[in-house]
Order: C-alpha cells, then structure tokens, then sequence
C-alpha cells in the first residue's frame, strides 16, 4: 500500500496565525508528551512513523507548500502540483507519478487521507485496513467513516446500507456498502441519520492505481507525468468525491470507532491545546476557558472574557468569541494580503513595517532570521534595493562574486541588480530594507551559489 497526503488550504480559518504559505497543518501549537510543541503535520508523520507507514507515504501539495513541508519535516517524497486546483486534480497527479515516475504496480492499493487529522496512533492501523477491505468487498473504491461522537452539522456523512444480520462490523477487514452521501446536514437530521447507522466522512479512501489510471484514459487525460504536469492547468478544477467517489455504482465503507478531530477552527483547536497562554500574554482567572496565542514580541493582558480566542502574528490580531470563531473565514476570506511572516528552509522572515515612501517608491522592513549553515539563495532584484544590517551572529555575504564575511553590527548596501546571497556561519539575524517599485516575490531572479565559495569560506551544506 502506498499512502497519498493531502496538503493544501487556503490559511483562512486559523487567521491571523494561518496564511497562504503557512496554512493550519504548519501551525506549532501542539504539545507533545516531553513538553516540546509540534505542528499537525510534524504529528501525523511522527505517527505513520510509528504505524510503520512512513516509508510508503508521499505528500501531495502545492509548491507554495514544499519548502515548509521540508523546513517541518525534512527530505520527504512529495508530488507538486504546478497550480493549485482541487482534490481530483491533485490526486490524479499523485496516482500518475506512482505509476509513470515510481513504477508502481496498477495491482497496488492507494490510501488518501488529510495531512492534518488529530487522531490517536490507531487511526492509522485502520487505514492499512482499507487493503483488506478492497479486496473483500470486491469494491473499486474503500472508504473509512468515523463513528460519531454526537450529532454535528459540521461534517459530511456517510449512510451505509443496511448491514445483513449477520454481518460482523468488529473485524478489520469489516465493510458495508454505501448508500448515499449527506453534507452538513441539520442537527435534527444528523441525529436521524446516526440512528440509520452513518459515520462522519474523514476524508479517507483507499482504491487500486490502475482504477484511477484507467478512469484518466478513459477521460483522455495524461498518464504521462511531465505531459500532466504541462497541462495541469487545464484540468478540470473539481473534487474527488464528487468527480469519483459519488460516481460509482459501488463503494465500500470501513467504520473506525476511535478518536477523531478536525482541528480546523479556533474552537476545535484549542480544546487540543494544553496550555491557556502561548507567547507573551497573561489572563485573569474569570477568564475561563479562553486561549491566548500570540506570536508578537508586545504583551497581551486578556481581564474577564472567557471563553474567547485572543490570537496575534504579523499578519493580524483576531479577538473573537470561540462559538463565533469559524466566521474568521468569511471576514478576511476576500482580503488579499500579502503574508507578513514565513517559515523557510533556512530559517523565517518577518515585514515589520511597509509602506510608501515616496511617490514611486515602496518601503519595506525586515526581519531575517537563518539557522548556522544555512544558505540564502543567491538571487537578484531589477526594481528594488537593499540595504542589510547584521543583527547577531556571524555570516558570508557572496555580492557579485566577491565574498565578505559579515558580523554584528555591519551594513551592506546592495544595489539594484546586484547579485548577493548570505551564508549563516552561525545562528544570523539581520534587519533588510527594500525601497524601490516593485517589492513582490515575482521581481527575484534566483542563481546558482558557486560550490567552490562556499568551500573557500567553510561554508556548511
């Protein structure tokens, strides 16, 4: 079996934490049992690791993602989607590549699931599950349902036929089939359909290769990858349960009667976090069941409010009552703001203040911060310059060719055009001022960093 992860979001929910390159599934806001914090996607790879499904898993996102997958993470196999689309899409992708670049048996059975779901380790024992449960039933595609906990408008559910009397639901390779789909339904009709024996849809299926490759043929799609990867674009933008799985004449569902959480708003959210503060922040004891999350350096006092949800980043400060708190996406979904803070491979960067500073000319002010033997990309900008401050630590500065080691306390100005990268000898902060017309990540040429200087300085990998 090989697994397919999904990873995408819009980083709209979890405003202002969440944004288009840091979406929920990055956030660190989890707690693991020696204390440290860890994001949703950091513990689900922890647990594949320990489920032993790790090795046959691959994630598939879009490449605004990949370098903080990698940051998290490190060098996992992952499927890029050139364009953002939808589930299908994404998936077809991830079923091509195993076939045509993996070479992957049609024979071979293929689980999707979230890259984000909270659940305890056994989850995922489930999941291997689905290979069984293809094969017994016979059905082209396997879904897993969680058993509800109580009746929520919240999620899709899955009504299975009538199961024959004597059926036996406890084993592992143990199905029904089907019946129908219902999303988000009333909560007086979610209690109907619990009583007809429907389970939460967690976005898990399973379903053999070659029925997908198949299916691509027969839509006269691609299955040659880099043909599928040029034409992407074109693909038609639609989910997999509508393109697919509410499609066919038959489909198998396996129950999981564990637990269960799509940590997906505020609400949901902190009821998993352990601790009431994170970040510079203190509340009152009448402030009961409220959460403050800040990642500002400015202290945040929260006085009798409970139950609300007190979050600030760059990007934004969201007080809200924590029932009133998954409307956070209708209020900011039509902004389109640029992200005042990334996590990258070589450490983050932070706006700290942007703005105009004349009449065709932008300012912008930040904060980078590298992690020792890290790279900044040997790059250029045609429409704006640069002025770099070392902060602390100590650094290799490659300007036009020419290296400079840098240290505390040193400026550089560095001229539009100019070639320039930095190497962190050690843990490196410096404060970057751009000023120029065009500011955006679209006007950056990036250039290879000559190997043999960084081996002149000592430079790491």
């Amino acid at each position: 079996m090989k697994l397919v992860l999904l990873s995408g979001g819009s980083g709209k929910r979890l405003w202002p934490l969440s944004n288009e390159t840091r979406s929920k599934q990055f956030l660190k806001v989890l707690e693991r049992e020696d204390g440290a914090m860890e994001s949703m996607v950091q513990r689900v790879w922890r647990q594949l690791g320990a489920s032993g499904l790790a090795g046959d898993a691959y994630i598939a996102t879009g490449s605004n993602q990949a370098e903080m997958i990698r940051s998290q993470l490190g060098d996992v196999p992952m499927v890029l989607e050139p364009h953002r689309r939808d589930t299908f899409p994404a998936i077809a992708l991830a079923a091509v590549y195993l076939y045509a670049i993996e070479g992957v048996s049609l024979q071979e059975t293929i689980a999707v699931l979230p890259v984000d779901p909270f659940v305890e380790d056994r989850f995922f024992d489930r999941v291997a599950d689905l290979d069984r449960v293809l094969h017994a039933s016979g059905a082209p595609l396997a879904l897993m349902g969680v058993k509800p906990l109580h009746p929520s408008e919240k999620y899709g559910y899955i009504v299975p036929k009538p199961a024959a009397a004597s059926a036996d639901l406890s084993s592992s390779d143990a199905w029904q089939l089907v019946g129908r789909f219902t999303e988000k339904p009333s909560e007086e009709e979610a209690k109907r359909l619990i009583a007809e024996g429907a389970l939460w849809n967690c976005g898990v299926f399973a379903f053999r290769l070659g029925m997908l490759i198949d299916m691509l043929i027969e839509k006269q799609l691609p299955i040659n990858y880099e043909e599928l990867v040029r034409s992407y674009e074109r693909m038609p933008k639609i989910s997999f349960d509508y393109e697919v799985v509410e499609q066919a004449d038959t489909v198998a569902v396996s129950e999981y009667d564990g637990y269960w959480k799509d940590l997906g708003t505020w609400n949901t959210l902190t009821e998993e976090i352990k601790t009431g503060v994170i970040g510079n922040g203190t509340k009152c004891g009448e402030s009961t069941g409220s959460h403050i999350v800040n990642e500002l350096g400015l202290p945040i006092v929260l006085l009798g409010l409970p139950n609300v949800i007190v979050s600030a980043s760059p990007d934004g400060i969201l007080v809200a009552d924590k029932q009133k708190s998954p409307k956070v996406k209708e209020m900011v979904g039509s902004r389109d703001d640029e992200p005042m803070f990334e996590e990258r491979l070589w450490g983050s960067y932070r706006v700290l203040d942007c703005n105009v500073s004349g009449e065709s000319s932008l300012m912008k002010v930040g904060l980078i911060q590298m992690h020792a033997g890290k790279q900044l990309p040997y790059h250029a900008h045609r429409l704006r310059s640069e002025t770099w401050t070392i902060a602390s630590g100590e650094g290799a500065l490659l300007l036009d060719g020419i290296l400079r080691k840098m240290r505390a306390g040193d400026v550089v100005h560095i001229p539009a055009a100019a070639k320039h990268g930095m190497l962190a000898l050690t843990d490196l902060t410096l404060v970057e001022v751009q000023i120029g017309a065009d500011l955006s990540a679209e006007d950056v040429r990036e250039m290879a960093w000559d190997g043999k200087d960084r081996a002149s300085i000592g430079g790491g990998e």
